[in-house]
């Protein structure tokens, strides 16, 4: 599993450490939102993640007439990541409409948690926080292993 550090270094492999390309993130998030189905809302949405080895995987989101049921954008980056091979996401930018810095909705954040851990950086309206400081006191896998059973 790869840390990200607040200057959006991280390590791909143990002693080796890069630099996120948050323009390169923000220019893909933009082109999957172009791609958005949001015939309901009118409010596209397209993010950009980048994994611990290197490959960037993306997602629109996906309306539909039965509104419960639509998808975010973070879903489908999610199930890209996963179809393409899993690992960990490293840094996360989500865009609206406009092409601005988005922040992820709560069940979002959650998926981005279990996905990318609390060391996970996100661009967000106010600048690149970790999921640590987007969503303190997580629930995550942890929690599950302490449940009494």
């Amino acid at each position: 599993m790869s840390a990200a550090d607040a200057e959006g270094r991280y390590a791909a492999e143990p002693g080796e450490r890069h630099t996120v390309d948050w323009e390169a993130l923000r220019l893909r998030a933009v082109e999957l939102m172009e791609r958005a189905y949001a015939p309901y809302s009118h409010f596209p949405v397209g993010v950009a993640g980048l994994v611990d080895d290197g490959r960037v995987v993306a997602g629109c989101n996906v309306e539909n007439a039965a509104y419960g049921v639509g998808l975010c954008a973070e879903c489908g980056m999610v199930s890209e990541l996963h179809a393409t091979g899993g690992g960990r996401l490293v840094a996360v930018f989500c865009v609206g409409g406009d092409g601005k810095s988005l922040m992820p909705c709560g069940r979002c954040r959650q998926l981005l948690w279990e996905n990318g851990g609390p060391s996970c950086l996100l661009m967000t309206p106010e600048g690149v926080l970790t999921m640590a400081d987007v969503l303190p006191q997580a629930f995550g896998s942890a929690d599950l292993d302490h449940a009494e059973r």
